[in-house]
């Protein structure tokens, strides 16, 4: 007689179990906490806090739309950035059907800051300047605390 069991087969299907007979582990954190946010969720955050503080003194900017991308792109050949001309934000003026864009590249950004704090500041500072640029104001007139640490 054979006492012997069958190996089990190896599926495709996910493990339940590891080799100790504990379960899968669950999140760290539930997903209203902060912690559990990814860093580019983090930075989109802190440009819809900087636009909506924008928003209370210039209605109009709900008709555009802010954008953050990783990087920016070379839209051209010839086109090359050392590290002091690495934009930080860009403007896309509004076209037929399409309305005015406002981008924040999220790498360069986090690279030139330390703290979440400085980079909320970094933040604040490009979407100021671009909106500025975008309505065809200085960034004072924006802002008025723009430069101010």
């Amino acid at each position: 007689m054979d006492n012997r069991v069958p190996p089990r087969a190896a599926g495709p299907g996910p493990r339940r179990r590891d080799r100790h007979g504990r379960g899968m582990r669950g999140p760290i954190a539930p997903p209203q906490v902060p912690l559990a946010a990814s860093r580019a969720e983090a930075f989109a955050d802190l440009v819809q806090d900087s636009v909506e503080r924008l928003e209370r003194r210039w209605p109009q900017l709900a008709e555009i739309d802010f954008l953050v991308l990783e990087v920016p792109r070379l839209d051209g050949p010839g086109q090359v950035w050392n590290d002091e001309a690495v934009p930080l934000g860009g403007t896309i003026p509004a076209r037929e059907g399409h309305p005015a864009r406002v981008v924040v590249y999220r790498r360069p950004v986090e690279i030139r800051t330390k703290g979440r704090d400085e980079r909320a500041a970094l933040v604040h500072e490009v979407v100021v300047e671009q909106v500025a640029e975008l309505l065809g104001l200085t960034p004072e007139t924006v802002d008025p605390r723009y430069g101010e640490d």
